[in-house]
């Protein structure tokens, strides 16, 4: 039976870093200490766009160039572009088309968009593994994860505005015959928070009506306790491994949705993954939403944490919320 495994992957993140100081005196003049939060979220720097020509296309682009580049491949060699992620820059025509002309795709291509939220690129690998063993026709598919928040994001919201970093991952996968690689995967849908995180605040469709004002295409946020998802992602990540019959001294790097050092622990701690096994780069990058469990798998595999053969579990959750993981073999 044919294996879908990773060829390569890629990042690209902005040259421009900004760290906590910029987001604590931005806030000190509104009154508000943000300290804390950052403290508990883990953060310390990121990456920002801090020009007017790049975005997540761009972005996307970048690091999608640079793995074909490093793979010796080209967009004539790709099946399928699955391009995840929730702040497009356009609606239509999908951003994989776009890439795809960058490329220069194949007329063959297949090419979607998908937005999971923050597991979007989760998501998206995670489908396109398993539409790649029902089709053999796909041999070879590059998936995408982009997200460019801050433009978004109102200057009063603490969590948007202090807490995301600008970045996009890319990875192809390839159908082979000898390989393991893509294992299982399970996911966790609760919508008790469905609410929380609106983006477009008033919705799409008072655009036309209304204009284009600022706040209207904030996002809406409604604080609430993020650690609500770590119970149930534990729970679903052991049975995950238990129906594969896959210990947790087994899994050589957990590759987690970055957004809180908190639940990253937390959850480590419920399923027996030690601190070293769980990656950890949102003091560097910020939270990337969609791409951060792929930018730390990138960590993991350029610090030799990961080697080929080796386990590595994915845990994401998405706004709403929905948590999904995967266990692949690298």
């Amino acid at each position: 039976m044919a294996g879908i495994r990773i060829v390569d992957m890629d990042i690209y993140h902005p040259a421009h870093q900004v760290d906590n100081d910029f987001y604590i005196e931005h806030f000190d003049a509104r009154g508000v200490d943000i300290r804390g939060l950052l403290k508990a979220l883990g953060r310390d720097k990121r990456y920002k766009i801090n020009n007017d020509d790049e975005n997540s296309l761009s972005m996307a682009y970048e690091a999608a160039s640079n793995l074909l580049e490093k793979t010796g491949l080209t967009g004539a060699d790709i099946d399928l572009i699955a391009y995840a992620s929730q702040t497009p820059e356009y609606i239509f025509p999908t951003n994989s088309l776009m890439i795809h002309r960058l490329i220069n795709g194949a007329s063959h291509t297949i090419c979607i968009d998908s937005n999971a939220n923050c597991a979007g690129m989760t998501a998206a690998f995670e489908q396109v593994s398993r539409q790649m063993l029902g089709n053999p026709r796909i041999r070879r598919a590059l998936i995408i994860g982009s997200d460019y928040v801050a433009p978004h994001a109102s200057p009063d919201d603490p969590v948007y505005y202090a807490n995301f970093g600008d970045a996009a991952a890319a990875v192809i996968i390839e159908r082979d015959e000898q390989a393991t690689g893509f294992i299982d995967s399970i996911y966790q849908t609760d919508t008790c928070v469905y609410g929380n995180s609106l983006f477009p605040a008033e919705g799409l469709a008072k655009l036309g009506q209304t204009g284009v004002d600022a706040g209207a295409f904030h996002v809406k946020f409604t604080p609430f306790d993020d650690s609500i998802c770590v119970d149930a992602a534990s729970e679903s990540i052991l049975t995950l491994l238990r129906r594969n019959e896959i210990a947790a001294d087994q899994i050589k790097a957990a590759c987690f949705s970055q957004l809180s050092i908190g639940n990253i622990r937390a959850v480590s701690e419920n399923i027996g993954i030690a601190n070293d096994v769980a990656v950890y780069i949102g003091d560097e990058f910020g939270y990337t939403s969609t791409s951060s469990p792929f930018i730390a798998l990138h960590r993991a595999i350029t610090s030799g944490q990961v080697e080929r053969g080796d386990k590595v579990l994915f845990w994401t959750v998405g706004a709403g919320w929905q948590n999904v993981a995967m266990v692949v073999e690298y």
